[in-house]
């Protein structure tokens, strides 16, 4: 199935600075976020603490919540609602305790404020700070490793060349979810991490193809020049690319809307994700192997002019 014309021809290469500008200029809003909040908002599982889920029977808000657990003395506590349903809640406690333990303290100060039977504790989970550290580290070098692996296998199967924009796109499409995470106050848990792992792995798929058909052409086109090489290639490949991504998206802004506040964030970060890794599959991955063949280019130059001199 193809949706655009074969012998389309859109100068995507002459708008490589401007979209290059683009990147940088989200890319930095990202980074102040980041730097304004002190990092990325870590989940439960990356800092420690006790996450119960509690589903009320009455209209209640946050604030009558932490006021209704101020006495038990649970450290910071954090409440807000969750999913769809106006009460639902959240409530992030920063104490670590058994259990049992704390799930008694907390229901019976419900049970004071609201009335036996007027809510649900659905869910109860607890990461000791360790672990949390533990988790947060080996969650971001999964992420590393990631990318050495990718440098690595797009160097022995291409050039190194090619394995420098495939990994300079994977940063850009990282660092561009993590930024609308900050920006949005969502948090970043191991499910994120996932979805982190699953973008690098949809982006790197999308600019291999790109890759592939750039070789191929090279090899027949040489004399037309590196850069028109590249803009026909992400041509020729367009229509597969916006089908590839376009029925993913579907599928992604399903789980977005439909899916539930438990995978809420994870199908924002995919939906990101997608949207990034697509665009600097055109954007980023193949302007870096132009902008390192003029670089290559400039070097012979002056060798070619002392040569002739002499």
């Amino acid at each position: 199935m193809q949706i655009i014309k074969h012998d389309i021809n859109i100068d995507f290469v002459g708008r490589r600075k401007l979209a290059l500008i683009l990147s940088g200029i989200v890319i930095l809003i990202g980074i102040v976020s980041l730097v304004a909040k002190g990092g990325p908002d870590y989940g439960i599982d990356f800092v420690g603490g006790t996450l119960v889920q509690v589903k009320f029977t009455e209209n209640t808000d946050a604030a009558k919540i932490k006021d209704s657990l101020a006495a038990l003395d649970l450290g910071s506590v954090l409440v807000q609602h969750f999913g769809d349903d106006a009460n639902e809640f959240l409530i992030r406690i920063q104490k670590t305790t058994e259990d049992r333990d704390l799930s008694a303290l907390v229901s019976g100060s419900l049970e004071t404020s609201y009335g036996k039977g007027s809510y649900d504790i659905r869910r109860l989970e607890m990461v000791g700070p360790q672990v949390g550290k533990d988790l947060r580290e080996k969650g971001f070098l999964s992420v590393v490793y990631a990318m050495i692996g990718i440098l690595v296998y797009v160097s022995w199967r291409f050039e190194l060349r090619f394995a420098i924009g495939a990994v300079v796109a994977l940063i850009h499409d990282v660092l561009i979810t993590l930024g609308a995470f900050s920006i949005t106050g969502r948090e970043i848990d191991l499910p994120i991490i996932a979805a982190f792992l699953a973008i690098i792995g949809y982006s790197l798929n999308d600019t291999i193809i790109v890759y592939d058909r750039i070789r191929e052409n090279y090899g027949k086109h040489q004399k037309q020049g590196f850069a028109s090489v590249v803009n026909h290639s992400i041509n020729e490949t367009l229509s597969r690319t916006i089908l590839t991504s376009g029925t993913t998206m579907l599928v992604v802004i399903a789980l977005f809307i439909f899916g539930g506040g438990v995978i809420h964030n994870f199908a924002f970060a995919l939906l990101i994700g997608i949207l990034v890794g697509t665009y600097s599959s055109i954007f980023v991955a193949s302007p870096v192997l132009i902008f390192w063949d003029d670089y290559r280019a400039g070097k012979r130059k002056p060798a070619v002019a002392q040569g002739s001199a002499k």
